[in-house]
């Protein structure tokens, strides 16, 4: 009698474990909502609870409120608006931000650059480094790659280092290239390419891909105190979060080092809002791949907030600086196919090296015949070592010949892209690459429909944060400012739903996630954000206007427009 009681009792409060709280009442509700769920099984619905970090029950807002505990359950009427999963990107370089930073993205007149510079030289002390980036030379009226010329007149006592939007090229000025010994004579790197004048030989100021690690530290050493250094970096994590939520990114997926102490501070002030993986650089080292090991048991893949990603490696570099490794020559340079930024074989010793330890490993590829390197690398690691759920990913996957498409669902391979290099690449991607390849650029839909996993980001800060904008280039393949026609191969479009879940769920699941986060489903991580526009029906000039007006990341709302 008593063990059936007990057994009862058990049973009873099983239940009510099931349903969250043991007195069934929610910390926040939302109510009155149009919840796109992302849970194939009800994909729509009105209302949702949550308790401590989880959602406790999805459904009616007559269900819901039911839950709802006077004076202690926050309660958010939608109001119609949509509800959807927090954003999760999967590919961001995630870091601090330096209001010293000059900000070049969408510059067509190059004069732009002299001017920012002049005043950035006329706040600064001699020998301060100048730094700023995100320039774009395809986006100039003259389509020319800049040179030091721009700057030199300017900034005669001062290191200046301007990185082009992809992060592959940099342009900096006489004072860097003589400091770094840097000279017509100088020889390109393994991977590299000194840019020179075609008439002098002198370098123009334009370092590419490997090219860029023959700066030397000292001629580009800032001169802001180390007191002055760590409040700005400090300060400059805080800035990158507090834009990250009022994006609605509520996880972010770094490729490569970052400092994991800085997050565990952030997390234990209570000021972390964003779900952070970190990775390392990819090696053949055993000693340090064991060292790896070490730091993915203190980071685990089963914690929720600070964890342990994947190794990263560069393959290639990128179409918009001609480095791309292709297996033709490019269209508008036929004496170069590209970069590889190493031997095939020493890249692909590396992968079987990692994979046998069971790491996850991501590869920067970008033109066809990087990502054919990449997926024959995995392929081989998996005959050595035999196939696991290793989830390995490429990242970009820019361009691809057909017959790869079916290889990443074949290997298990996750494709991260990141559909705003669509858009900003289409404007000279058939000029680098031609018409035909460029077929197999940036193929949601073919990935798709060849069974891939595809999980999307943004490459921030390459490219804008804001996941509104990579909405709107995968389901429109169109310019930022609006274009007629149908967009740019406009076979490879995704419905807004699709775009959505790979922004979610997908990236949830490159990451080994998608058990707990990326759905409006019970158990899962309340990580949830509110639009002021329903991404679903409005007009796609409509898509980049869209604001955030909740970010609710654990259950704890996180930003609210207006306040």
């Amino acid at each position: 009698m008593y063990r059936m009681i007990i057994k009862s009792l058990l049973l009873i409060f099983m239940a009510i474990s099931c349903t969250g709280a043991g007195n069934g009442k929610a910390d926040l509700v939302i109510i009155n909502g149009k919840l796109f769920t992302n849970d194939k099984k009800s994909p729509y619905t009105e209302a949702l609870a949550v308790k401590g970090e989880k959602i406790i029950a999805v459904g009616t807002t007559r269900k819901i409120r039911s839950l709802i505990k006077d004076g202690s359950t926050i309660v958010i009427d939608a109001k119609g608006r949509l509800v959807i999963p927090g954003f999760y990107d999967a590919h961001i370089h995630f870091g601090p931000l330096d209001p010293d930073y000059i900000e070049l993205r969408y510059t067509t007149d190059p004069s732009v650059i002299t001017e920012k510079v002049r005043e950035k030289v006329s706040k600064s002390r001699p020998g301060e480094l100048i730094r700023g980036g995100h320039w774009e030379h395809e986006m100039f009226f003259d389509r020319k790659w800049p040179s030091k010329d721009l700057i030199d007149r300017v900034s005669p006592e001062n290191p200046v280092v301007l990185s082009r939007a992809d992060g592959h090229s940099v342009l900096v000025n006489s004072y860097v290239l003589t400091r770094s010994g840097i000279t017509a004579s100088t020889p390109d790197p393994p991977g590299g390419e000194i840019q020179k004048d075609p008439v002098t030989g002198e370098p123009t100021g334009i370092l590419k891909e490997n090219a860029m690690s023959l700066i030397r530290t000292g001629a580009v050493t800032s001169q802001r105190t180390p007191e002055e250094q760590k409040e700005i970096t400090w300060q400059g994590y805080l800035l990158a979060l507090k834009e990250a939520r009022e994006y609605g990114v509520t996880s972010i997926q770094i490729p490569g080092d970052a400092d994991f102490t800085v997050y565990e501070k952030l997390m234990n002030e209570g000021l972390l809002t964003s779900r952070i993986d970190i990775g390392q650089s990819l090696t053949g080292d055993t000693i340090r791949l064991k060292e790896y090991l070490r730091l993915a048991e203190k980071y685990p893949r089963e914690g929720n907030w600070i964890r342990f990603g994947y190794l990263k490696e560069f393959i290639d570099g990128t179409i918009g600086s001609g480095t791309a490794l292709m297996f033709k020559p490019f269209a508008d340079n036929p004496e170069s196919s590209g970069l590889a930024m190493m031997p095939y074989e020493e890249f692909e010793r590396k992968v079987i090296a990692a994979d046998k330890m069971g790491f996850q490993i991501g590869v920067h590829a970008i033109g066809d015949k990087g990502n054919n390197w990449t997926l024959n690398a995995f392929e081989k690691a998996q005959q050595l070592n035999g196939k696991r759920n290793s989830r390995h990913r490429i990242e970009h996957a820019q361009t691809l010949i057909q017959d790869d498409m079916p290889r990443f669902a074949d290997l298990g391979v996750v494709a991260s892209m990141q559909p705003t290099h669509c858009i900003s690449d289409k404007r000279f991607c058939e000029k680098r690459i031609g018409t035909e390849r460029s077929k197999g650029a940036y193929a949601w839909r073919s990935l798709l429909n060849a069974g891939a996993e595809i999980a999307f980001g943004t490459d921030y800060q390459v490219e804008p944060l804001n996941p509104m904008e990579g909405l709107y280039a995968a389901v429109t393949r169109k310019d930022r400012l609006g274009e007629e026609g149908e967009g740019w191969f406009p076979e490879e479009k995704l419905t807004m739903e699709e775009a959505i879940r790979l922004y979610t769920i997908g990236s949830a699941y490159a990451q080994f996630m998608e058990n707990r986060k990326g759905m409006l489903r019970k158990g899962y991580l309340a990580d949830i954000v509110i639009l002021d526009k329903d991404l679903l029906t409005i007009p796609e000039e409509q898509i980049m206007k869209t604001r955030v007006d909740y970010t609710i990341t654990g259950g704890k709302i996180v930003y609210q427009s207006g306040k």
